[in-house]
């Protein structure tokens, strides 16, 4: 097989508002976001990774731990309410137009899931290399059934009914956890074929494969800081 542009993509924008710089926030020493670089560098089959910021000293910060970043992305595409595929799509075109770039397929890692193995990655590129997908995705079980989630609802008087079929709550229900069909969350990591991105604005492609992992640590606050710290000194020990 020709060898195809393979393309990680991890982005770290600077105006995190739950923890200060969390992207760059150190974890047993290093760069939060150093982490996932690392575990893109062992895989078998990406074979560029790419840093899109829009910070300069990010992008230092990025060179410095063995990614590129070799442009800043706009403010426009670095705000909170900015979606992701567009910093994806602006990135491609920069690419394209300066450099004559086109990966054959582009992953998505993020900096906030430090713990990812570098052969899932794998795995999940192989499921678009060897199995007719366009693109897949890394999954792992739900912690907590989607159907036995809940919302408020009513005006005056406010109570709680289930999320999906609106129904009163049956308290006390012999339904146990076993007798649910298994529910699963994407553990962030997706990959696809590039044209995907034009055809769908998204990362996936109707019909996305997947690869299923174990729970894996998304740090999004304090909490899951402090979590992740003590995770990794249990695994030293």
């Amino acid at each position: 097989m020709t060898k195809l542009n393979i393309l990680a993509v991890i982005g770290i924008r600077s105006g995190s508002k739950g923890v200060k710089n969390k992207n760059i926030k150190l974890l047993d020493g290093v760069p939060l976001f150093s982490h996932i670089v690392k575990t893109a560098k062992k895989t078998k089959l990406i074979n560029r990774i790419i840093i899109s910021s829009d910070s300069r000293r990010y992008q230092k910060l990025a060179i410095k731990y063995g990614a590129e970043s070799p442009f800043l992305r706009p403010k426009k595409l670095a705000k909170n309410s900015s979606e992701e595929i567009d910093f994806i799509k602006d990135l491609l075109k920069k690419l394209k137009n300066k450099e004559g770039y086109i990966p054959d397929i582009v992953v998505r890692l993020l900096a906030t899931c430090p713990f990812q193995k570098s052969h899932d990655i794998d795995r999940v590129i192989k499921k678009i290399l060897f199995n007719n997908y366009d693109s897949a995705v890394i999954i792992s079980k739900c912690k907590q059934h989607p159907e036995k989630s809940l919302k408020i609802i009513g005006k005056k008087k406010k109570y709680i009914v289930s999320y999906i079929s609106n129904s009163a709550l049956k308290v006390g229900s012999k339904l146990n956890r076993q007798s649910y069909k298994d529910a699963f969350v994407r553990a962030n990591v997706i990959a696809c074929k590039t044209f995907v991105i034009n055809k769908y604005n998204s990362l996936t492609s109707k019909k996305p494969g997947f690869h299923i992992v174990p729970e894996t640590i998304d740090i999004d606050n304090k909490l899951d800081f402090e979590y992740a710290n003590f995770f990794l000194k249990k695994k030293k020990l």
